[in-house]
């Protein structure tokens, strides 16, 4: 089969190849993936920054859709031909983390998801909402599991609140969508009028640039009344997370998900403690999260926000269209049939 290797950082070490096809042993199956999404870890991974002891060679990405074609002694959750979303954390099926359920990753420490055929547990598998095509389902493992085990499952967002964004990749476009959802108000942060625009079309309140407003936090102030917002789904780290935390209300909350500036924050510890703000970093979340999330897009009929899809063989391209920062949603690939 062919698959892409990483075999030394940087996007000049990605190397088409070819490998064994996989057999499925026992509870395991063979997924034949038809797409996958890009995500800014699988960016960072591959530059060498987000593990720099990470073992080689590696077949990247975590985010990956597909069709059971095989499966072993054993399997009872999933049949041939059933269409499946890999789950990206493979062993945290329900309940809080625990270390022992959450180092088994894929595209990092597990070989990932840009591979023809992945063979991966039955219990890492969710099924794929009905409405979406394979390139949509791929973009929900990490992104759109994010925004909802932030706002949901360990936040408190309810009908009425208001939610901050910042920024229109993925998870914040996500977190848009399923906080309109609820019923809550939503303020989106970015450096792009463009950006801004597409978003208020997705059904966001009001717009920051950022760009033109670098005190973002007294314009988030000023769109509530002085209030603040309810709700901050925080994703560049650096300086900020002190902003996020001037823009939100006494006894609000503000979720870390994120570090598309920098890998470390400064916390104004007084001015958090004074104004009962709770303060929560979050990974993803469990398979249960995930197949709440199917049941309320299916329900709703929600759909990804796509933003472009590249040919398989052009992995490297896809990543580095990423890198490039113009994307609004979702990067993807579509695989042969």
């Amino acid at each position: 089969m062919k698959a892409f290797e990483l075999r030394g950082f940087g996007l000049e070490s990605l190397v088409l190849t070819e490998r064994p096809e996989p057999v499925p042993g026992p509870f395991e199956t063979v997924v034949r993936m038809r797409a996958a999404s890009l995500n800014y870890r699988d960016l960072v991974l591959i530059q060498g920054t987000y593990d720099p002891k990470l073992r080689l060679p590696l077949v990247p990405l975590s985010d990956g859709a597909g069709e059971v074609v095989a499966v072993g002694p054993g399997v009872t959750r999933v049949k041939p031909g059933d269409r499946v979303v890999l789950s990206y954390v493979q062993d945290w099926v329900t309940g809080e983390p625990e270390p022992s359920l959450v180092t088994r990753r894929l595209g990092g420490p597990l070989d990932g998801v840009l591979a023809e055929y992945v063979k991966v547990p039955e219990h890492g598998l969710v099924r794929a909402p009905a409405h979406l095509s394979d390139v949509e389902a791929a973009t929900l493992p990490i992104a759109a599991v994010t925004a909802w085990h932030a706002l949901f499952e360990v936040g408190r967002v309810r009908p009425g609140d208001t939610v901050l964004v910042e920024g229109t990749g993925g998870v914040s476009l996500f977190a848009l969508q399923l906080a309109r959802l609820a019923g809550a108000r939503v303020l989106v942060t970015s450096g792009s009028d463009e950006k801004l625009a597409r978003a208020k079309a997705l059904g966001a309140s009001a717009g920051i640039n950022y760009r033109k407003t670098p005190e973002w936090d007294e314009a988030v102030l000023s769109l509530t009344g002085g209030r603040g917002v309810d709700h901050v789904v925080e994703v560049a780290g650096g300086p900020n997370l002190s902003r996020a935390l001037r823009a939100v209300r006494m006894g609000g909350e503000v979720t870390v998900v994120g570090f598309l500036e920098e890998m470390r924050a400064e916390l104004e510890l007084l001015q958090a403690i004074r104004r009962h703000v709770t303060v929560r970093a979050v990974s993803v979340g469990s398979r249960a999260s995930f197949e709440h999330l199917v049941r309320a897009l299916e329900v709703h009929e929600v759909h990804p926000v796509v933003d472009r899809v590249f040919p398989f063989a052009d992995a490297r391209a896809a990543l580095g269209y990423l890198a490039s920062g113009q994307h609004f949603g979702k990067v993807a690939l579509a695989f042969p049939r």
